[in-house]
């Protein structure tokens, strides 16, 4: 018969073989403040066009429903910078290169904590062989409270930014889960250290949080760059800078994440120099150029026309010089109404 406390232990003490920071144990169990939470979110819109946060409520509040026969769920966290904080902070710095989220500068993170979350499940295999072992793995690929569950396993606590924060790992790393039917030993929550620091709220370019712990998406520029498919509104384009996809200021200045943890996947390595790449070169890319060189990414979900309009704005916002000028015109009659939009708006800040 299975001793299930020592199983756990070494499920959890495995982890970093896998390239994960850690592993802990959650409950099945959602608690009816962080469900309430959630649907006074919505109610505010605050998650803007982002629709399917308002469908299959009952399986973000009942994970069991994801996968039959879940007793227990192993949380774990994939961390991604490849290079330390002071080298995205530089990046960010200088204006004419374009700022990639430094989550988003390799392959896709989904196939990459999903083959690994694979991987460990099959290792479990090997340890529960004796047993019909059934899980399912995911990793922001399902309707689940995901910071939920790995706060109250103790893997971390929910910062002022929302993010998931650690006092020796930061918050740069992705999380994943797999739901499995082995009734494995619960981890306890951890506590809170943010303090009175304001750090991560004060630095948001667009003011997207109106109070600690909550986050207006429709400002964010993650958002804007990624799930909004329409205009980006005028009154946030100045503030973008050269952001030309998602946004990293608020884990940038967050003081935990001078102890952020450098990934051992070489997946996650900057893939065509999205790390020190200028906005004109981007900019200048065709669409089979775009779809080529972002294979495999994250970024070819937004799609050609939302890579132009983003970098348009980035454009806008870089010191004038010809080349930014030439680049600009050369998409004047781009069929793209959106695109062209902001071309023009981006021109006319050079004038």
């Amino acid at each position: 018969m299975l001793d299930y406390t020592t199983l756990s232990k070494q499920i959890k003490d495995k982890a970093t073989s896998f390239g994960f920071l850690e592993a802990s144990i959650a409950s099945i169990v959602i608690d009816i403040t962080a469900q309430s939470h959630f649907i006074d979110w919505l109610s505010k819109n605050f998650h803007g066009s982002m629709g399917y946060l308002e469908r299959n409520t009952d399986l973000r509040f009942n994970p069991a429903l994801l996968h039959n026969n879940t007793i227990s769920i192993i949380c774990v966290k994939a961390p991604y910078l490849t290079k330390d904080i002071k080298h995205h902070m530089n990046r960010l710095q200088d204006t004419n290169m374009a700022y990639v989220s430094s989550y988003a500068l390799g392959r896709d993170y989904h196939k990459v904590v999903k083959q690994q979350l694979n991987q460990y499940a099959k290792w479990i295999n090997t340890l529960v062989s004796e047993i019909d072992f059934k899980y399912r793995a995911f990793t922001d690929s399902a309707p689940i409270l995901e910071i939920e569950l790995a706060k109250n396993s103790g893997l971390g606590w929910r910062g002022k930014n929302t993010l998931l924060l650690h006092k020796q790992q930061g918050s740069l790393y992705f999380l994943g889960e797999i739901f499995t039917n082995l009734p494995l030993i619960i981890d306890s929550a951890t506590s809170s250290h943010c303090g009175s620091c304001n750090k991560c709220l004060t630095a948001c370019p667009t003011n997207a949080f109106p109070e600690p712990y909550i986050l207006d998406a429709t400002r964010c520029i993650s958002y804007l760059t990624i799930e909004n498919k329409g205009s980006i509104p005028i009154e946030f384009r100045k503030l973008m800078g050269n952001r030309v996809y998602g946004c990293d200021d608020c884990q940038l200045v967050c003081p935990w994440n001078k102890f952020a943890k450098i990934t051992t996947y070489n997946d996650f390595a900057p893939r065509n120099n999205l790390d020190s790449i200028s906005l004109v070169e981007l900019f200048l890319w065709n669409e089979d150029e775009f779809k080529t060189n972002m294979q495999g990414s994250a970024i070819l979900r937004i799609g050609y026309i939302s890579w132009l309009r983003n970098l348009a704005v980035g454009l806008g916002n870089a010191p004038t010089t010809n080349d930014v000028i030439k680049a600009l015109q050369s998409r004047l009659n781009h069929p793209s109404e959106l695109v062209v939009e902001h071309v023009i708006w981006a021109l006319e800040q050079h004038q």
